[in-house]
């Protein structure tokens, strides 16, 4: 099981739109983290989502990271610009991806971590780079597989994120939230001592 996972703001919106962010708490099962720009991204996201509004008093994404050393903000700078496109003069543009990727990749306290994002693009980077990557669509098949939700209900889910102008990638039936990427199976969360005994019944 993967010890850290890191969600970025437009996964954090897609399960703040249809009310549901303790599906996404759930699955992360307390190895969620942020960076200082994605909890900006998400106290901005806050005003047209109010569901986003006490998220950092909930606490289950820990306190955000803070970037400061000149090194690591020179390559953050690099990567939101050149490779996430980010305008040089829209200081925040893509800054919550490019941070993101940068501590996974250099901060030896969050090798291995996970990232899940929706955005094509930086997945596709993040991926060439050996970050293990999942989406909003991978969160709602473990929350399947996990019982927090049934088939149909996360189906629903994603349709309704869909009707409310979010965009992840999503299931093509019922069926395909039920057929589990075993490539994600480290993501499960894990059981109390209570469950795996009645699974085991």
């Amino acid at each position: 099981m993967s010890d850290i996972l890191f969600p970025d703001n437009t996964v954090l919106c897609n399960f703040a739109a249809v009310e549901r962010l303790d599906l996404l708490c759930a699955v992360l099962d307390g190895r969620g983290r942020w960076t200082e720009a994605v909890a900006r991204e998400a106290r901005k996201s806050a005003r047209e989502l109010p569901a986003l509004h006490d998220l950092k008093q909930q606490g289950w994404l820990g306190e955000a990271i803070r970037v400061a050393a000149p090194d690591d903000l020179k390559n953050i700078q690099h990567l939101r610009t050149d490779i996430f496109g980010g305008q040089f003069d829209r200081q925040l543009e893509h800054l919550g991806e490019a941070t993101t990727c940068h501590i996974i990749q250099n901060w030896p306290q969050f090798a291995g971590a996970w990232w899940i994002s929706d955005d094509k693009s930086a997945l596709e980077y993040a991926i060439g780079q050996g970050i293990m990557t999942a989406e909003t669509l991978s969160v709602m098949q473990l929350a399947v597989k996990a019982g927090f939700v049934t088939a149909e209900e996360g189906f629903a889910l994603m349709q309704k994120m869909h009707q409310l102008d979010r965009n992840p990638r999503r299931p093509r039936s019922v069926t395909d939230l039920t057929v589990f990427p075993w490539s994600l199976a480290e993501l499960l969360p894990e059981e109390s001592d209570d469950e795996a005994a009645a699974h085991t019944a």
